[in-house]
């Protein structure tokens, strides 16, 4: 099963009980250029923050990846202790001084609370060490079922790189078919405007031949197209590859726009110009889309 390309943006769930301890643990990423990962845990179990991180991080390579974690039942904090032993003292003493004294008032839990010894405030400690295990396991849940809609999203997404590329090839197509007829008219001007400035006077063929090189020469776009189209290869081969690829498919898409400027920049023909910004055009769907992979 390919897994890759992923969106990064994706939100999982998952959840481990055992006894009366359930943990709870939710999964949000959304893109970024960068892998900025964010735990958030109980107070008690902070120590886990770096374990936790590395298990994302198996997860995803970049994304800003935000990680709850929250436990049902068995929270750190204070409880109190009841001491039945002193308490049944207490009642048996209250009792006694009742009939020896021939007391109206019958004892009451009232008369137990405020006792001293009877109830004692104690500190709840955590294992998060030992809790782990069960931690991990909400955790693995929540992270596959973020996998699950990344690799859906992902899925779509390529998809639709795929249709802008062919789009982007077909434009490339026509420039391609272009540069002989360009480079006639280029030609075929030179000598008009050369003949307007000469008048009557004889155009010497050498010096034409060499004024013509020397313009088609400036306005050759061979290695741009080359370029282009290596790129153009590359781009569909990362896109296939089973492994994040998301960063050297931005960085192709910059050199995309660099050669489209190159190429508009040597040539300033109304044709030309309208086939660069339609590439520009397709190339910046592209570039929106690849802003969300991997």
């Amino acid at each position: 099963m390919i897994n890759f390309p992923r969106s990064m943006t994706a939100f999982g769930r998952g959840e481990a009980s055992a006894g009366e301890r359930t943990w709870t643990v939710e999964v949000r990423s959304v893109n970024h250029r960068y892998c900025d990962i964010k735990i958030r845990l109980p107070k008690s179990y902070a120590s886990l923050e770096e374990t936790v991180k590395r298990e994302v991080a198996r997860e995803y390579s970049r994304g800003r990846v935000e990680v709850n974690l929250g436990l049902a039942g068995g929270e750190a904090g204070t409880r109190l202790a009841v001491d039945l032993s002193l308490a049944r003292e207490y009642w048996r003493g209250l009792n006694l001084l009742r009939d020896e004294l021939s007391l109206a008032d019958r004892p009451s839990l009232a008369m137990l609370k405020d006792l001293p010894g009877v109830f004692t405030p104690e500190e709840v400690r955590q294992d998060p060490e030992g809790d782990w295990p069960l931690i991990r396991q909400a955790l693995v849940a929540a992270l596959e079922n973020t996998r699950v809609m990344r690799q859906q999203e992902g899925a779509a997404t390529k998809e639709e790189l795929r249709g802008y590329l062919a789009g982007l090839r077909r434009h490339l197509e026509r420039l391609t078919a272009e540069v002989p007829e360009l480079v006639t008219r280029r030609g075929d001007k030179l000598r008009q405007r050369l003949q307007k400035l000469l008048g009557d006077q004889e155009i010497e063929p050498i010096r034409l031949a060499q004024e013509i090189a020397l313009l088609t020469d400036k306005t050759d776009i061979s290695e741009e197209l080359a370029r282009l189209e290596s790129h153009c290869n590359q781009f569909a081969a990362f896109l296939a590859a089973d492994e994040p690829s998301g960063r050297r498919l931005d960085f192709l898409l910059q050199e995309f726009f660099r050669e489209i400027n190159t190429i508009a920049s040597k040539i300033n023909e109304a044709g030309i110009a309208q086939l660069s910004v339609e590439m520009k055009n397709e190339v910046e769907k592209m570039r929106e889309q690849v802003q969300n992979l991997e």
